[in-house]
């Protein structure tokens, strides 16, 4: 079985750092708190389908890419 989780917290964190964000920053601007984004990040949890697609929104990336299924 593929590890969605941990592709999605590599992913969501390099992107995040991409940026120069802080996690309370992506927080603040996707209506997460900063817990949040940083149990997304440590893989403790993972984020709903809704959430996903809205975080691919925000970093302008596909859903694929954020699950590790594509590497564009």
């Amino acid at each position: 079985m593929v590890k969605v989780n941990n592709k999605f917290s590599i992913r969501f964190k390099e992107l995040r750092e991409e940026k120069k964000l802080s996690q309370a920053q992506v927080g603040k601007e996707l209506g997460y708190t900063q817990v949040c984004i940083s149990r997304w990040e440590s893989g403790e949890r993972m984020p709903n389908a809704n959430d996903i697609i809205a975080v691919a929104i925000f970093f302008n990336v596909s859903t694929d890419y954020l699950l590790g299924l594509t590497d564009l």
